[in-house]
């Protein structure tokens, strides 16, 4: 057998696999000669089957199947010694009047191989890194809510500016008929709130479906429908009042702290407002870290330029999609998946040249912290380590987690690496900022 490569450019490369007979001949023949052992075939004994028969009958199949087998583990084997970056596989050339009646054959195989490319990290202008603060309004409206949730309802008779109005909204023709509370601050304009402000249990009151809340997930709530059918609809609909009912807010004394954080962990107002501070910041680190590694992607792709064997790889998503693609459908699949790809290879090449390969001690002292914290938020904040041994063994034992987790920890590796070596400015800002900025 004899392996050759021809480099037809970087990219590109054609693999050529010379088999003789001698390097098949003497497996067909014991495969045959077990067949000819166990053929069962009328006329004959068995075992006593004559070899010209069974090599008729069989000889062809089996020789195919071998010399595929040999090409096949010849040609990895050429792959890995090589050391060949590959994209995607090789690709068999076709090639016209081949004959199976030979003693030798000739394959040819076209390569797609991977380009040599340096990262570019840095461009010419720093990556913002956000850093997201609970401010003193957020912090306020978190306590109030706090309040109201501990807090009680009085009865009233006559209704006032934010209080609770229960009753039903009817219109006959959309056949909409839906008991409902109304928040008297998440009704919009003075136009509508008038027409609650005085109203008592019994009263009806007409109202225009269109702008009458500040958000339209409560106009899809208030009337039982779904959200197309809530897009710009304007239609009347009657409220009958069936309750009226002020929140008095709880106080913010150390009952209301105990229930909430656990006995003596909070201690006054000041500490709430710190805690509510560092528990929003935690969750908002979250979302900012998201951010940085989505935006290093987009930099590190805008930045890192290099070639791809295109042509190849249209030919070869054409060659192993699961239905036949014509030459533009596989240009299209080509294009959707080439950013992907891109990065793909940028990120290959950050892990491989930074030794940030995942291990499984790694992985499972990932998993641990993981279950930890979800434990802590059930209120186990001191799990002993055997225990967290044995449910990070059991989730480990799971393929689909095992790479959910794996994927978690790569994530937080890269970002690590992008924060000591990318250029970054820290912005602060607060949470609507933030939404401003990135959701433009």
């Amino acid at each position: 057998m004899n392996i050759s490569k021809e480099q037809l450019d970087e990219l590109n490369a054609v693999v050529t696999v010379d088999i003789a007979k001698e390097d098949y001949s003497d497996k067909v023949e014991k495969i045959l000669s077990d067949y000819r052992k166990n053929a069962n075939i009328p006329g004959f004994r068995k075992g006593h089957v004559p070899m010209g028969l069974v090599k008729k009958q069989y000889g062809k199949a089996v020789l195919v199947d071998e010399v595929n087998k040999l090409l096949q583990d010849a040609l990895n084997k050429y792959l890995t010694e090589e050391k060949l970056d590959v994209l995607g596989n090789p690709l068999p050339k076709e090639q016209e009047n081949f004959d199976w009646d030979t003693d030798n054959y000739s394959f040819e195989f076209e390569l797609g191989l991977a380009p040599k490319f340096e990262v570019k990290l840095n461009g010419k202008k720093a990556i913002t890194h956000y850093k997201i603060v609970a401010n003193d309004e957020m912090i306020d409206n978190q306590i109030k809510t706090i309040q109201k949730q501990y807090g009680k309802l009085i009865s009233k008779d006559v209704v006032e500016k934010d209080d609770l109005v229960a009753g039903s909204f009817v219109n006959e023709e959309k056949e909409i008929d839906n008991a409902f509370t109304v928040s008297l601050d998440k009704i919009k304009g003075k136009k509508n709130l008038d027409k609650f402000i005085g109203a008592k249990v019994g009263d009806v009151i007409k109202l225009k479906t269109k702008g009458l809340f500040a958000d339209d997930h409560d106009l899809i709530s208030a009337l039982k429908i779904n959200h197309d059918e809530a897009h710009d609809l304007n239609i009347e609909v009657a409220f009958t009042v069936s309750e009226i009912n002020t929140q008095e807010l709880a106080d913010l004394d150390q009952e209301l702290f105990d229930k909430l954080y656990g006995a003596g962990v909070i201690k006054s107002v000041t500490d709430l407002k710190e805690k509510i501070k560092e528990d929003a910041e935690r969750q908002f680190e979250q979302q900012s870290e998201q951010q940085l590694l989505n935006d290093i992607t987009e930099n590190v792709l805008e930045n890192t330029k290099f070639d791809l064997p295109n042509e190849f790889l249209k030919k070869w998503i054409r060659a192993t999609g699961e239905k036949p693609l014509t030459e533009d459908e596989a240009k299209d699949e080509f294009e959707k998946s080439e950013k992907g790809l891109r990065y793909q290879l940028i990120e290959g090449k950050i892990i491989n040249d930074n030794n940030l390969q995942v291990t499984f001690e790694e992985l499972k002292d990932f998993a641990k912290e993981l279950i930890k914290g979800q434990m802590a938020q059930f209120g186990q904040n001191s799990p002993e380590d055997k225990e967290l041994e044995d449910i990070a063994a059991r989730i480990l034992s799971n393929q689909e987690e095992v790479k959910r987790i794996s994927e978690q920890l790569m994530s937080k590796k890269l970002l690590n690496y992008y924060k000591e070596n990318a250029k970054l400015k820290i912005k602060e800002v607060s949470f609507d900022e933030f939404i401003k900025e990135v959701y433009k």
